[in-house]
């Protein structure tokens, strides 16, 4: 039979199917005719479709078998036909059944060449349509996990489910998988079988994505025929589940309630941990300005559906919330009592609405900390009456940077830097003698001068470094390690927990690029919060890494604690000398001031039980401030706040380091604070390089005055004619002279030894002839 349908067929536009980037294989014939597999998941599996007179229909699975499969396969460049599922497997089509009985031998180049009974002619329904997966097909999924965006790599390879080896694996993969499964974006990749081990085979292809396909099905591939992978090196990925974003139940657009959109439906987002980086991020993102406030506990009336625990870790200058980094470590239970919400500077309203009390809409606002090396450590910057500025360094310590850090939900204060320590800022300084207790909800309610009242300039810029990690000992980068989280610190258990972790964690303190877990004999007091963290090389925070739920009773015993040496080079490591061990604060200068100590990974006090001159002698000496005037207690210079680290020392005055005075030992101390001890010393005691080259040049001018002077008594000792005398005389007066103006062109006034005695040029006229 001659028919249209015979005539022989054009690839739609041209291409190939199977090249990276088609994302459908679709063909058409010349006079109109196309086909298509719909609903199966990529363009090699599904529902078959034909689009015949301009209209698309389906087939009838009355007979259809493999052949027809095969055909089908074959003319959509998919392979061989792995499957023929029919009774409308994948849904029930809509419109015309244009074929049926369709009876093809497996040799036609087109499945309207096959045996049929006639365009149109059926008598079945949409409940029969017939369907195809080709070994072509290519589809993800996620097993294992906590829902569908979160789990193992397995990929359907035809009609077979194969695991995916993590050496093969990188994160555009990830990113293409998450995006296929519309969960949003990849927040970080889990190898070593965190998700367990699969079975039956492992896929022996490497995805090459470039990130941005809809379908892993368009990303090229690479065969690894020998590949030596085993199920314990099946990848994972944890995608960041998030389709959408929005405020709602705000006085503006503006403002409200954060709700985000996961695979389809809306849900609040808990405030656990919900901070003004994370809020500037969303108010950038929905063109409204920055954070004015970060909220939550139900201000904007309490929301409905899913209460999402992920938590954000932004640094602020993120454009999209999606790409921040999110916690998956210990997700807990959460309410709509608790949903966060945000007000943005864009549209800031005072008018009713928000549930009483509501926040009002401030003009000042703090920002993320610039310039560091992440978002809890960077240069401290405020926004008020309309634009940014900084805090000025003059008496800035460590209870103003804890208010920061607090705000910032950036855990505690690790370094209060001074002078530009993360360069200089620009505009206005709005703070400046910042005398903060620590206890404050933010840094402006803090005692200072009037908002833009200084006398600094931008090389004071304060700064800070925060962390809600530590390691717990007498050694910055050694000890046990332990998180903060509702509140509290406690341990991490060490079950399944590589090196890759320790140096994450080392990386994280800035205690260098390496690190290694240690045994450890002290242990914590506090929660055991988190076990099975199994972190890896993709990540670069202790927060990305997978682990178990947080649980104050983690750990089976105590035994269990993670302890961590860290190694290698860094600004901290450098930084950990005796100076930055032992500091004092709140004085006039750096020389005088309450003496502040760091053990066991956090600044305190000294108790003044016993407290002499002999121990302010050596903290005056320790610290290059010469010696001490006076060694004042009750804690003269103000009181501290955390713990009180030693009492009751007994120095000799000769000893090098606090640490080497006798005393009870550390950490056991029953003072309060009102009995903080402080010291009054002479000053810095520095030779600055002015003062060498003066005392250089003096020496040197004396040096010269005294050959001179025995020059002149020597001459004057031997008899002379009148003649050579007058020379001997005239020579003198000429070499003095010169001296004299050599030095007066110059300007130079030198100083002697105690600096207090001067030299200065003769004065014209000065040397007159004896």
């Amino acid at each position: 039979m001659r028919q249209l349908w015979a005539c022989p067929i054009l690839l739609a536009l041209g291409a190939d199917p199977l090249l990276p980037g088609a994302d459908s294989a679709v063909i058409m014939l010349g006079r109109g005719l196309s086909l298509r597999l719909v609903n199966g998941g990529s363009p090699c599996a599904g529902r078959v479709e034909i689009k015949h007179q301009d209209q698309w229909g389906t087939v009838c699975d009355d007979e259809w078998d493999m052949a027809g499969a095969g055909v089908v396969c074959k003319q959509l460049g998919c392979g061989a036909a792995v499957s023929a599922p029919d009774e409308a497997h994948f849904g029930a089509g809509s419109g015309p059944i244009w074929l049926d009985e369709v009876a093809c031998d497996g040799t036609e180049s087109a499945l309207w060449h096959c045996g049929n009974e006639g365009w149109g002619q059926s008598d079945c329904v949409h409940a029969e349509d017939a369907g195809v997966t080709c070994s072509g097909h290519i589809k993800p999924r996620l097993v294992g996990g906590d829902g569908a965006c979160s789990g193992r790599v397995e990929i359907q390879h035809g009609n077979t489910w194969k695991t995916v080896c993590n050496a093969h694996f990188d994160h555009k993969v990830a990113n293409v998988i998450c995006n296929e499964l519309e969960c949003g974006i990849a927040v970080s990749i889990a190898g070593g079988g965190h998700f367990g081990e699969g079975q039956g085979k492992i896929l022996t292809e490497e995805f090459q994505c470039v990130g941005n396909e809809s379908l892993l099905f368009s990303c090229s591939r690479k065969l690894h025929v020998n590949q030596t992978c085993s199920h314990i090196n099946d990848a994972g990925v944890i995608c960041s589940r998030y389709t959408g974003f929005r405020l709602v139940n705000g006085s503006t657009a503006c403002s409200g309630r954060v709700e985000i959109q996961v695979l389809g439906a809306w849900g609040t987002l808990c405030d656990s941990r919900w901070d003004l980086p994370d809020a500037n991020v969303l108010c950038r993102q929905l063109d409204c300005g920055f954070a004015i406030q970060a909220s939550g506990e139900e201000y904007f009336v309490k929301g409905t559906g899913s209460v999402w625990t992920d938590r954000f870790h932004c640094k602020g200058t993120e454009t999209h919330l999606g790409h921040c980094p999110v916690t998956v470590l210990g997700a807990s239970q959460c309410s709509h009592d608790n949903d966060a919400s945000v007000i943005c500077s864009g549209k800031c309203s005072r008018d009713a609405g928000l549930r009483t009390p509501a926040p009002q809409c401030r003009s000042e606002s703090l920002r993320l900390l610039v310039n560091g090396t992440g978002r809890c450590a960077g240069r401290v910057e405020i926004y008020y009456n309309g634009s940014w500025g900084t805090v000025c360094d003059d008496s800035w310590d460590l209870s103003d940077s804890n208010v920061i850090c607090k705000q910032l939900g950036c855990g505690h204060a690790i370094n209060a830097t001074v002078s530009a320590h993360y360069g200089q800022g620009s505009g206005q300084i709005w703070l400046d003698d910042v005398n903060c207790t620590g206890n404050e909800s933010n840094l402006w309610t803090g005692h200072s001068r009037s908002w833009g009242q200084h006398n600094c300039r931008h090389k004071e810029d304060a700064g800070v470094l925060c962390s809600d990690l530590r390691l717990v000992s007498d050694s910055d980068c050694t000890g046990r390690l332990e998180v903060f989280y509702n509140g509290t610190w406690g341990s991490v258990c060490s079950n399944q927990m590589s090196g890759v972790t320790a140096a994450i964690v080392c990386k994280q303190l800035n205690c260098g690029d390496g690190g290694y877990i240690s045994g450890g004999s002290e242990y914590g007091k506090g929660p055991t919060w988190l076990d099975h963290v199994a972190c890896s090389e993709q990540h670069s925070s202790l927060w990305q890494c997978p682990s178990d739920q947080w649980n104050p009773k983690s750990c089976d015993n105590r035994a269990e604690e993670t302890h961590i040496s860290c190694t290698g080079n860094s600004e901290t490591t450098s930084m950990c000398t005796y100076r930055e061990k032992l500091r004092i604060v709140r004085g006039k200068d750096r020389c005088s001031g309450r003496v502040e100590v760091w053990y066991r990974g956090s600044w305190g006090t000294v108790c003044d039980d016993s407290w002499d001159m002999a121990d302010a002698n050596v903290v005056c000496k320790q610290l290059g401030c010469g010696s001490a005037v006076s060694a004042p207690g009750e804690a003269a210079f103000g009181e501290g706040t955390g713990s009180i680290w030693v009492e009751t020392l007994n120095c000799r005055g000769t000893e090098s380091s606090l640490w080497d005075c006798p005393a009870k030992p550390w950490g056991e101390s029953n003072c309060d604070h009102k009995e903080d001890a402080a010291v009054n010393c002479s000053g810095d005691g520095r030779v600055t390089v002015p003062v060498v080259i003066c005392i250089i040049l003096g020496a040197l001018l004396c040096l010269v005055l005294i050959i001179l002077g025995v020059q002149v008594r020597s001459a004057r000792a031997q008899p002379l004619d009148p003649f050579s005398e007058a020379v001997y005389e005239e020579i003198d007066y000429n070499l003095m002279r010169e001296k004299q103006e050599m030095f007066s062109r110059s300007g130079l006034c030198v100083s002697l030894l105690t600096g207090s005695s001067y030299l200065t040029p003769f004065p014209s006229g000065a040397l007159t002839q004896s």
